[in-house]
Formats: C-alpha cells, sequence, structure tokens
C-alpha cells in the first residue's frame, strides 16, 4: 500500500513540477515561428537587379522534380521584348502544390539560380485551381532601380549589369 502513495506522490510531483514551467505553445496566427535557416518554403521566381528575369526557361527544374509539380514552356526572346538574359525565357511557368513535396531538387537543378524555395509557409487553399501557382504569381516584384520586363535593347546589346554574363568577344 505504501508503494501505491509513493507512485501517486512522485506522479503528483512530475506535475507540479512541469505546471510552473512557462508554456510551450505559440499563440498561431497571432504569434508566428521564425522559421530555421534551411526551411523550405513557398517557391520564388528571382530577377535581377536590373529587373531581367533570371529563369531562362530551360526547363531542368522540371526535369528534377520527382512529383512531376512543375510545367514549363519557353519563348525566345527578341530586341523588341525581352525578358531574361538569355535566348530564351519561361513564357510559362506552373508549379501545382498540390503536388510539390518541398524537396528542394527544383532549385538544386536551376543553373541561374531563378528558383528558390524561400520562407513562407502559410499556403491553403479552397479549391484545386488555386492550388497552382503561375508565373505572376511566383515572380518577384521589380527592384526599385530595374525596369520591368518585357524591355526593349538595341539589336546585339550586351548588358554588363548581369554579372553571370560574359562578354562573347
Amino acid at each position: 500500500m505504501l508503494n501505491i502513495v509513493a507512485e501517486i506522490v512522485r506522479g503528483l510531483f512530475t506535475t507540479l513540477k512541469h505546471a510552473t514551467h512557462n508554456p510551450v505553445t505559440i499563440q498561431y496566427p497571432e504569434i508566428k515561428r521564425p522559421v530555421r535557416y534551411r526551411f523550405k518554403g513557398r517557391h520564388e521566381l528571382k530577377r535581377y537587379d536590373n529587373g531581367l528575369e533570371k529563369c531562362i526557361g530551360c526547363a531542368l527544374c522540371a526535369a528534377a522534380c520527382p512529383a512531376d509539380a512543375i510545367f514549363v514552356e519557353a519563348s525566345e526572346n527578341t530586341d523588341e521584348e525581352r525578358f531574361s538574359p538569355g535566348e530564351r525565357y519561361a513564357s510559362t511557368y506552373e508549379i501545382n502544390m498540390l503536388r510539390c513535396i518541398f524537396c528542394g531538387y527544383c532549385e538544386d537543378a536551376c543553373p541561374t539560380e531563378a528558383i528558390v524555395l524561400e520562407n513562407q509557409y502559410e499556403l491553403s487553399f479552397v479549391d484545386r485551381e488555386s492550388a497552382i501557382y503561375t508565373k505572376e504569381m511566383l515572380i518577384v516584384d521589380v527592384p526599385i532601380n530595374g525596369v520591368a520586363t518585357p524591355q526593349q535593347v538595341e539589336p546585339g546589346a550586351f548588358d554588363r549589369s548581369i554579372p553571370d554574363m560574359e562578354d562573347p568577344k
């Protein structure tokens, strides 16, 4: 009988000990917990400082995606309408967020570092159509000193403001 009472007292002591600590619960959505450094959240399509899109429409991200969640359709850049510094740009870029497993393979496969998994984790959808993120939803805003795409450039002009490009001469 004494053994049973000792166990009950030990259990009560454990309960009282933890009752005096601060709660671990975070009052979400009023207080948002900061994410870790390596967290993989919502995708973003990045731009260069001059406003051109980094995505060149190579579709390596779509090929690397194990869930087949990315669709890329490329079109040719012209001097009258330039979207990216390369020969092509992604005219259609879609990610089905219901299929995405947030593995980051698309980010690793991108040669221009155009697609980046950022730290936004609040993703909710009311229907299947709203779960498909288009290029307009994914691309970041034009930087302060940049120009919106499509840009018009002189024929044969070379843009030195993009550090990745090399002078062909």
